[in-house]
């Protein structure tokens, strides 16, 4: 089985184990994911979604952010951590929509990656969830099992999504990645993964395949 075979199954057998491909983080407008997913940088998301609940109940439009005091939103993140750098950047970011964009989220990834604080990561996100384009979301658990099931031999995220780009249907891409995070969570955990009982431990290398 070539590296092709193996996303493709891959991208099979996910799909039946995870049949609704929903992002973890909560939300209900476009930029509150975006705000969501800068403040899931070293942060669970199950914290991050903790906090989000009552953020976007202080701050309940784009506006309200990008006129937030900086001091009052720090204290609103902080159990995030980094709340300094995240708060300072999420300001920025509203400001920046409402200014250059309408108040909307842009669908490419040059314009995404001129707001603040957002990388490709979370670029990535907003264009496959928001926008519905292809996307490769490249977060701790897509490097890690795409490096166990032999896809890549990178670690270092820009070439982890590279190397996916060769191999994951366009069209699967952005589901791909967020089956991804639910199987990373329940079976290829970091530690102790549950290899006997892993759905995809027929095309794994690490089971000698």
């Amino acid at each position: 089985m070539n590296k092709k075979e193996r996303a493709k199954a891959a991208c099979d057998l996910l799909k039946q184990q995870y049949p609704d491909a929903l992002c973890s983080l909560t939300y209900e407008k476009p930029y509150e994911l975006m705000i969501a997913a800068r403040l899931s940088a070293q942060c669970t998301d199950a914290r991050v979604n903790i906090v989000t609940k009552d953020l976007f109940v202080q701050y309940p439009t784009l506006e309200s952010f990008a006129q937030a005091d900086l001091a009052e939103l720090e204290s609103a993140i902080r159990p995030c951590g980094f709340y300094h750098t995240k708060a300072q950047s999420i300001i920025g970011m509203a400001q920046r929509l409402l200014t250059a964009y309408g108040g909307e989220i842009p669908d490419t990834m040059e314009e995404l990656l001129t707001l603040p604080g957002i990388g490709r990561k979370t670029a990535n996100l907003m264009m496959g969830d928001i926008h519905g384009k292809p996307a490769i979301v490249t977060d701790t658990h897509c490097i890690r099992i795409c490096g166990r099931l032999g896809l890549t031999k990178n670690k270092e995220p820009q070439k982890v999504e590279a190397d996916l780009w060769k191999l994951i249907p366009p069209e699967e891409s952005s589901d791909f990645c967020h089956r991804i995070v639910l199987f990373g969570r329940e079976f290829c955990t970091a530690r102790a993964p549950k290899c006997g009982t892993c759905p995809l431990r027929e095309i794994c290398p690490q089971m000698g395949v």
